[in-house]
């Protein structure tokens, strides 16, 4: 590769709302032209503040939802500044709760950094250790790890910290929330205390607090408002509908070919293989992914819903949060989340980076209560529709039963059956609005 042209001065971070170009971030030459390839144009708010105190080398404390940008907002700066290092020697540590998380990190660092000689390696739970161990002795530069799996190649020797400048805490209220915080800080001493270290969470309980100022040096606080961020890019519509003909409604809307790729939510790993098994015998295929699955089991769903041979992809909202997902048109919340902050981490799957999305929300009359405070988190009522035709008042259908194998969408894809969607109903009935309820402004939604 020849000599890259020479990276422009950091510039200090916006002081106003406006929008900031990507190209106008102080980053190297062969940055912004990965960063164009996967679509970067405009930067999101946590970008535009973050990326340019973070490449002076400053430690950050950073609150922002997921579907903000905040991934590229941590790995720009860590290549920016270890770019012209020699290779082959460990230079940033990024710690994240889940294995999915890791590999879509370590998927992003590869794509952003095309353009210079820096490798990454994911370090996750759930498969061989050999593998893993080979890819660090291999020269990586950039370790993606969660907390366990790291401990396990810490206390076997395998790695060694002596050059790490950069250590990123991503998702670090959901580590707690995980019971990883012990773990972290085991970590966390082992590491060279000469360091810059950056930790980026939704929210900041006590004990976040109290880990930053035990682990930060003076850190620069950036914060963007949760409550601009669900707003943005996203049509959000109410259908209220008695509990038990959740599925049935769900099954109703995936009438319509325009829902091509649809995030569905469900509270529990119980519902979340109910409502895919059921699925499964509508021949709708969906992939589930919760807590409870293998990691291959986890792979093949993400990999079947990026590649569209899932349709559906039901998950719960701790194996989900934080995940990239291209191209998901909609995100149905089967049931409401109890707190209303889990609604912003689940719409925004949808509508990001700056793209547009539906947002659609199965509230039964026992989660009035439940909405009524997600509308107040995000400032403005949601509007409600009924579905034309749809049988409010049908008994709870037969479950019929359990598929094998986790759902029937993936039992057909490993017989190599591919189906597309269910027809269109003859007419192609669109949801009408609702009579008021409770207040709320009604309007009319095309689906």
């Amino acid at each position: 590769m020849s000599e890259p042209p020479r990276r422009p001065a950091a510039a200090p971070p916006p002081t106003d709302d406006r929008e900031v170009r990507f190209e106008e971030l102080p980053l190297h030459p062969s940055l912004h032209a990965g960063a164009r390839e996967m679509g970067y144009l405009a930067a999101t708010p946590i970008q535009s503040r973050a990326i340019p105190e973070a490449v002076l080398g400053r430690d950050l404390v950073a609150t922002a939802q997921t579907g903000t940008g905040k991934t590229a907002a941590f790995l720009l700066p860590i290549l920016e500044r270890t770019l012209e290092l020699p290779p082959g020697r460990i230079y940033a540590l990024v710690l994240t709760p889940t294995r999915e998380l890791a590999l879509q990190a370590e998927e992003f660092l590869r794509k952003l950094g095309r353009y210079t000689h820096r490798r990454g390696v994911a370090v996750y739970g759930g498969v061989g250790l050999e593998p893993q161990i080979q890819a660090v002795r291999g020269g990586a530069e950039i370790v993606v790890a969660t907390p366990g799996r790291l401990l396990d190649l810490m206390e076997r020797g395998h790695l060694d910290w002596k050059d790490l400048k950069i250590l990123v805490l991503d998702e670090a209220d959901r580590m707690l929330d995980m019971g990883f915080l012990p773990d972290v800080r085991r970590v966390l001493r082992e590491l060279p205390r000469e360091r810059q270290t950056m930790l980026f969470s939704a929210t900041m309980p006590r004990e976040i607090v109290e880990l930053a100022r035990e682990f930060l040096r003076s850190p620069k606080m950036v914060h963007v408002d949760p409550t601009t961020v669900a707003a943005v890019g996203v049509s959000h519509l109410a259908l209220p509908v008695p509990g038990h003909l959740k599925a049935e409604m769900l099954r109703e809307l995936l009438r319509d070919e325009t829902m091509t790729s649809v995030l569905v939510f469900t509270r529990t790993k119980h519902r979340a293989n109910r409502l895919a098994q059921q699925l499964g015998r509508w021949s709708i295929s969906a992939g589930i992914i919760h807590g409870n699955r293998s990691q291959n089991q986890r792979v093949l769903a993400l990999e079947g819903f990026r590649g569209g041979s899932h349709r559906v992809l039901v998950a719960t909202d701790i194996a989900a949060r934080g995940l990239d997902v291209e191209g998901v048109s909609h995100v149905v919340n089967f049931d409401v989340p109890h707190e209303p902050e889990v609604y912003i981490h689940r719409v925004g799957r949808t509508a990001r980076a700056q793209r547009r999305g539906d947002a659609f929300s199965f509230v039964s009359p026992e989660e009035e209560a439940d909405f009524a405070q997600i509308e107040r988190l995000l400032g403005f009522s949601i509007a409600r529709a009924r579905i034309p035709g749809f049988d409010y008042r049908a008994s709870a259908p037969p479950m019929g039963p359990p598929a094998r194998h986790g759902g029937g969408g993936e039992r057909r894809r490993e017989r190599g059956r591919r189906r597309g969607p269910p027809p269109r109903r003859p007419g192609g009935a669109r949801p009408s609005p609702a009579p008021p309820h409770h207040g709320h402004r009604t309007t009319g939604h095309r689906f």
